[in-house]
């Protein structure tokens, strides 16, 4: 497969997480910092998959796990839409569910299904199934992440910034206790309600192995990271912040603590709360830098509500992938220019789909590139007509 395919193993060098080549585009880590850019970045959920015929191409000699597995394999991947695309960050082929396998859980990836846990907790009793946080060496049971991070740190070459990740708590609870994904996890659900101890001690238990994961991640070589929360909107607030928002801010302060403690450098974190409008307030408050937003949340309302506290991230809904190009760009000037060319990092709302267009979404990067690097210059000029017709620029 390897000689098929041209992809090499790591070798010696490629394993070690040092001697990185030197990073040639910052610009979303400056953005996520709140530094000025010459342009808004733009990466985007689901870069690396489906919809890409290359993927395809490494996906039908093996299956998703054992890809997720294989380092060099998650590394090709990772690298496709980069080289396809004027992309400003890659991020690193894995999935949320491997958290829940660390923990103990068997976790298979169903044609037709998805994700499917074929034995998940049923009962508060089904914990002890589970291995307890102090019991899991995540180095060594996902040691295969870090591997496929360092190794694809070496192979991007500096060319943009490589993210990290992990699903929040709620998320990865709502898959081990429903085992599979659905329109409606009232067996996940239905635990908050019938055994909040039992689901507070999940909560617990999830936060601390995804804490340990993500400080490795960056140990790695992870340069950003982000904590998906993809079913956060079906919680009700109150539930929200009793089962989510306090491991959510949990998880962000602990990461930046612990990076802190072992005087590696803090990466930006974005935090994906999907459909969980009501919490933009609460999450601005935390030490997440960035918040990701679906395409329910009005760009200038949002940036009114966090008042200037946190960059943003999103939010393009994905069917506009499916117009044509004149709406696709049209779209999308819309939504840059509604969250300005700074703080902001443009993605979608959700993911890229199977059946889209590699070519829609080289429309959005290069739409999205050329707007806000007109609105950038159009309001430097701006400032430069400002200061010369001012008294203050007068030496």
């Amino acid at each position: 497969m390897a000689d098929d395919l041209k992809i090499e193993p790591a070798t010696a060098a490629e394993k070690q997480p040092i001697n990185f080549p030197p990073l040639k585009n910052d610009t979303i880590l400056r953005a996520a910092w709140g530094k000025p850019v010459s342009r808004v970045p733009i990466w985007c959920h689901r870069q690396a998959g489906r919809y890409l015929p290359e993927y395809h191409k490494v996906r039908s000699r093996a299956d998703f796990f054992t890809i997720c597995r294989t380092p060099h394999l998650a590394c090709e991947i990772t690298l496709q839409p980069i080289r396809r695309f004027d992309l400003d960050a890659a991020i690193i082929f894995s999935d949320i569910l491997v958290v829940p396998q660390a923990m103990g859980l068997d976790v298979k990836m169903v044609k037709g299904k998805g994700p499917v846990v074929p034995e998940p907790l049923v009962e508060p009793s089904d914990l002890n199934r589970l291995l307890k946080p102090e019991e899991i060496d995540v180095r060594k049971r996902l040691g295969y992440v870090f591997e496929a991070l360092t190794l694809t740190r070496h192979r991007l070459e500096g060319k943009v910034p490589l993210v990290g990740f992990s699903g929040a708590p709620w998320t990865l609870m709502a898959y081990m206790v429903q085992g599979e994904g659905a329109k409606s996890y009232y067996k996940a659900k239905a635990w908050l309600y019938r055994y909040p101890e039992a689901s507070l001690e999940l909560m617990n238990r999830i936060s601390a192995v995804v804490i340990d994961y993500l400080i490795a991640q960056v140990e790695a070589g992870a340069q950003m990271l982000e904590v998906f929360d993809s079913w956060a909107g079906d919680l009700t607030p109150e539930a929200f912040a009793k089962y989510s928002l306090p491991y959510l801010k949990r998880i962000a302060t602990g990461v930046k603590r612990g990076l802190q403690e072992r005087k590696v450098d803090v990466v930006p974190m974005t935090v994906f709360a999907r459909g969980a409008d009501w919490a933009l307030e609460e999450l601005a408050d935390s030490d997440y830098d960035v918040l990701s937003l679906n395409w329910t949340l009005d760009p200038q309302e949002a940036r009114k509500r966090v008042k200037g506290k946190v960059s943003f991230q999103g939010n393009l809904e994905p069917s506009v992938l499916y117009a044509d190009e004149t709406q696709i760009r049209r779209e999308v000037r819309k939504m840059v220019q509604a969250f300005g060319p700074y703080r902001y990092i443009a993605n979608l709302g959700h993911g890229m789909l199977p059946s889209m267009n590699p070519e829609a979404l080289a429309v959005f990067i290069d739409e999205t590139h050329k707007t806000s690097e007109e609105m950038i210059k159009e309001g430097s000029a701006m400032s430069s007509q400002a200061c010369n017709s001012s008294a203050c620029c007068i030496q």
